[in-house]
C-alpha cells in the first residue's frame, strides 16, 4: 500500500513527508500551474532533495507524438535524475512512447486512463505504475473501482511486475475504495490525506483521554513531568 502526494508545492511536500508515510510525489501540468514555479526543472530538482532518492518522483510530458514524448522524457532524465518516473498519458502515441522508454529500461507512469481496455494496453506496454482517474471516471457515469479490480486481477493473474496509482479523487472515501478495489497505491491531494483525521469522534476521544488524565494528576502535568 503506497500514499503519494499530488502536489508540487514544496511546503506542503516537506509537511506532508515530515507527518505522514509518503512514498512519492506526482504531478502533473494542471498541478504545476498552481504553483508556477519559474525554473521548472531546478523546482523538480528541489523537491528531489526534499524527497530523497528512496521516494518516487513522477512527472509528466507535454509532448503529444511518440518521438517527441521521448525526447521530453530524456531531458527530464538529464535534468532531473534516471529515478524518475515519466508519466505519459495512454493515447496511441503515448503507448509507443512507453514500449520505447521501457526497452530502455525508463520507470513509466501511464497516465489519464480512463478505459479498462486503455489500462490493459500501458500493462502491456510494460508501464510500472497506471493511473486511472477516480473522480473523472466517476463523473462520466462509470465505475472507476469495478477498472480498478479487473485491472488488479489481470496483473495478478498474468504476472505483472505494475502497480495500480489511482488518482484524481474528491475525498476519503474514494481513497478507501479505490484501495479496496486493488489500487496498489494512490496519489491525493495533501488536503484528502489530511481529512482522514479530521473526524470529529478522533478529536473527541483525545480530548476524553486527555480530561481523565488532568483530572488525576492536574493539566499541568504530562507524561514526562512524572
Amino acid at each position: 500500500m503506497e500514499f503519494i502526494i499530488d502536489t508540487v508545492d514544496l511546503e506542503e511536500i516537506r509537511d506532508a513527508v515530515d507527518h505522514l508515510p509518503i512514498v512519492g510525489v506526482t504531478s502533473n501540468p494542471s498541478i504545476v500551474k498552481k504553483t508556477s514555479p519559474k525554473d521548472f526543472f531546478g523546482h523538480m530538482r528541489e523537491i528531489r532533495k526534499i524527497i530523497g532518492d528512496e521516494r518516487s518522483l513522477h512527472i509528466q510530458v507535454i509532448a503529444t507524438e511518440a518521438d517527441e514524448i521521448v525526447k521530453e522524457a530524456h531531458k527530464i532524465f538529464e535534468e532531473v535524475d534516471d529515478k524518475v518516473y515519466v508519466k505519459v498519458p495512454t493515447t496511441y502515441e503515448g503507448v509507443k512512447a512507453m514500449k520505447i522508454l521501457k526497452a530502455e529500461g525508463k520507470n513509466v507512469t501511464a497516465t489519464a486512463v480512463y478505459d479498462l481496455m486503455q489500462a490493459y494496453m500501458a500493462l502491456a506496454a510494460g508501464a510500472d505504475y497506471i493511473a486511472p482517474y477516480t473522480n473523472r471516471i466517476g463523473n462520466l457515469g462509470n465505475d472507476p473501482f469495478e477498472l480498478m479490480a479487473h485491472l488488479s486481477n489481470r496483473i495478478v493473474e498474468d504476472g505483472y511486475d505494475c502497480k495500480i496509482l489511482a488518482a484524481s479523487f474528491k475525498g476519503v472515501q474514494q481513497v478507501r475504495d479505490a484501495f479496496n478495489a486493488g489500487s496498489q497505491a494512490i496519489t491525493a491531494p495533501v488536503s484528502v490525506l489530511k481529512a482522514i483525521f479530521e473526524n470529529p469522534s478522533i478529536s473527541k476521544a483525545v480530548t476524553d483521554f486527555n480530561n481523565d488524565w488532568y483530572s488525576v494528576y492536574g493539566e499541568d502535568k504530562g507524561l514526562c513531568d512524572m
